[in-house]
This record gives structure tokens, C-alpha cells and sequence, in this order.
């Protein structure tokens, strides 16, 4: 499976969380691993880059979670 294509499912999975679930790294490459049969590595720089590219972000609430940037 191509970087983009795992970068795409990672967004989606975080979309679908928003206003349910705050999701952990761990949670999202777990899941993601699963899902598309890659690698937890693979997930890991996919998810690195999404970051990197401002498309997600880190925040902290008592934890470290994933998520969608606020709309400005």
C-alpha cells in the first residue's frame, strides 16, 4: 500500500472520531496496521508527515491525542 493511501485512511479514521473519540498514536497505528495489512512503521511516518504538513496535530489532555487542526 502507497504512503498517500495510508495517509488518506489515517485522516478519515480521525474524521470519523471528531466530537466522539480523542485517538492516541498508538490507537491510530494499531487500527490502521489492522485495516490495510501495513506495517505499524509504515503507519508511524505516514502519520509523521500528516503532522509535519499541519494536516493533523498534536494536542494534550491529560494524554497526547490526534487531531484535526481547529478551522480558523
Amino acid at each position: 500500500m502507497e504512503k498517500e493511501e495510508i495517509k488518506q485512511k489515517i485522516y478519515e479514521l480521525v474524521e470519523k472520531s471528531v466530537g466522539k473519540k480523542k485517538l492516541k498514536s498508538s490507537d491510530i497505528q494499531k487500527k490502521i496496521a489492522e485495516d490495510a495489512g501495513v506495517s505499524r512503521d509504515e503507519v508511524k511516518a505516514a502519520l509523521k508527515d500528516l503532522v509535519d504538513e499541519g494536516k493533523l496535530i498534536y494536542t494534550y489532555f491529560g494524554g497526547s491525542f490526534i487531531e484535526i487542526p481547529p478551522k480558523q
